[in-house]
């Protein structure tokens, strides 16, 4: 089963470094997502550090497809000789299908957005940790709260992180933001940002627990679900997206 999900995710890989508009940033993306240093990359490619840092600077040419295929690989061996942690949590997110009605839109991006790119698509205003907005992130995930809280399972929960929890999960339908926030803090797996949608009036709970955890929180004033899913997909789309 690993050997077919490694192939799915070497391609997956490899096509999103070919097709994207700026391929090094793409590959220090998939690097960090893979948790492994330019050091130990470099290492294992038999090349210097500089090399690495010269391609994901832009400051050589693109690589070509031999090169892509070493990264890839390189990733992928380097990971299955930890234990292959990130191969298994892809399994993990293909492995089920979300439930479509609790699950309103999810995406990668090809090239990290700053969290202080997404508050300002989604119309945002930040009521916790506001020094952490240039952290970047990966991806994002709109979540229906009250279709979630009703239909799904613990492990599905876990699943609305996609490839990366390096990545901002946005709760629609939200009155106060408490149950969301709560949410999260039980599971064991953290978002980089928490976007809420249709606040009434936001709990102070959910403000403590956000600032206990280390999670920026905004709460997004687009006028409904409709407009705020198509600012974050021109935002993908402007970055690129998986």
């Amino acid at each position: 089963m690993l050997d077919k999900e490694k192939e799915v995710l070497a391609r997956r890989i490899a096509g999103e470094i070919t097709l994207s508009s700026d391929p090094g940033k793409t590959m220090r993306k998939w690097r960090e997502i893979f948790g492994i240093s330019q050091t130990e990359l470099a290492d294992h490619l038999g090349v210097s550090s500089s090399v690495i840092s010269d391609y994901e600077g832009g400051r050589r040419k693109s690589p070509g497809a031999t090169t892509i295929k070493k990264f890839v690989e390189a990733l992928l061996a380097i990971d299955e000789s930890r234990g292959g942690s990130v191969i298994k949590a892809f399994s993990r997110t293909t492995g089920l299908e979300l439930p479509t009605t609790a699950i309103l839109d999810i995406r990668e991006f090809s090239i990290p957005v700053n969290i202080a790119d997404l508050v300002e698509a989604v119309k945002g205003e930040v009521t916790a940790n506001n020094d952490a907005l240039d952290r970047e992130i990966y991806g994002y995930t709109v979540v229906d709260s009250i279709q979630a809280i009703l239909e799904m399972s613990s492990e599905e929960f876990l699943k609305l992180y996609g490839w990366t929890t390096e990545r901002a999960l946005v709760f629609t339908k939200v009155s106060t933001g408490r149950s969301p926030m709560i949410a999260v803090r039980v599971q064991g797996l953290k978002p980089a940002v928490v976007v809420l949608h249709g606040v009434k009036k936001l709990d102070e709970l959910a403000v403590k627990l956000a600032e206990k955890e280390k999670i920026p929180l905004v709460v997004s004033k687009a006028e409904n679900e409709g407009e705020l899913i198509t600012s974050l997909r021109k935002l993908a789309e402007k970055k690129g997206t998986g």
